[in-house]
């Protein structure tokens, strides 16, 4: 496996692999990797000939409030998985690499990036789109992968792939699970013992609507509900429970598929993030 640590030698590279007729796929990742991302690496081994994982926790994605800081990192435990796991390069530039000191250029998505997390981080969709924007342009792969458990994430990156005409088709990976429901996440790291045990109410309230939505439930307010009371039973605070569409992220009061069911708790100081589909 191949580090590389500058956008520069990283496209180099990308353009002798391409001229050799080698398919690229990019996993990225803000590090801390589990079997999520991991099972993002073998989707991504199946559909090139080559893949890279970036590593880099973006601080343009991170509001002055919140916990960049404390977000979990173990660059050398993140090398060990991904040589193991066959990954052909991992790309792991330095901030002052990505962002120059007067850096001032940014990509925007306008309409999915609004609600759900966008209302509650404002900035944040910014950030992420502006950081996949350099991946894509350091590394050109053809393919990227990315995972459910981050749908609006997911949603923003395809209509920018869309938008501003990137060659680039973009995978949604289903969402990896805990034993118990909880959705593998970097940040389940940072939960003390009591807020592990209490953390599966957010999976178990996701299931209960889509149960209620099955049983004929159209009502978003109803649906919301059952999210919230499993939540707040379970002592967690919460930050949104939604249900939109799955084409605009729009809430309406009737609940039309395809839609998602989407919430966002906060543990203690963890914030956790969910979602099921509802067809």
């Amino acid at each position: 496996m191949t580090l590389i640590e500058s956008a520069r030698d990283m496209q180099g590279q990308a353009q002798a692999w391409r001229r050799a007729g080698r398919r690229i796929a990019l996993v990225p990742t803000m590090g801390a990797l589990h079997d999520g991302h991991l099972s993002l690496v073998r989707i991504a081994r199946a559909e090139a000939d080559i893949t890279v994982v970036s590593l880099f926790v973006n601080p343009t994605q991170f509001g002055p409030a919140e916990d960049f800081a404390a977000y979990p990192r173990d660059s050398d435990g993140d090398r060990r998985l991904c040589e193991a796991a066959g990954v052909d390069a991992l790309y792991h530039p330095a901030a002052a690499a990505m962002y120059a000191e007067d850096f001032s250029t940014w990509v925007n998505e306008e309409s999915l990036s609004r609600d759900l997390c966008g209302a509650s981080r404002p900035g944040h969709f910014r950030g992420v789109t502006t950081v996949v924007a350099k991946l894509f342009n350091a590394v050109g792969p053809d393919v990227a992968v990315f995972g459910q458990k981050d749908a609006q994430q997911a949603l923003v990156i395809e209509r920018m792939v869309r938008d501003l005409d990137y060659p680039v088709r973009v995978i949604v990976a289903p969402t990896v699970r805990e034993a118990d429901g909880l959705a593998m996440s970097s940040r389940n790291r940072r939960l003390s013992a009591e807020a592990r045990q209490q953390a599966p109410a957010l999976y178990r309230g996701l299931c209960r609507a889509r149960e209620a939505f099955e049983n004929g439930e159209r009502r978003a307010a109803a649906l919301e509900a059952v999210v919230a009371a499993e939540l707040r039973a379970a002592g967690a605070r919460l930050d949104y429970v939604t249900v939109v569409s799955r084409r605009t992220l729009r809430r309406g009061e009737t609940v039309v598929a395809p839609a998602l069911v989407a919430a966002a708790a906060f543990l203690g100081d963890v914030r956790l993030i969910d979602n099921l589909f509802l067809d």
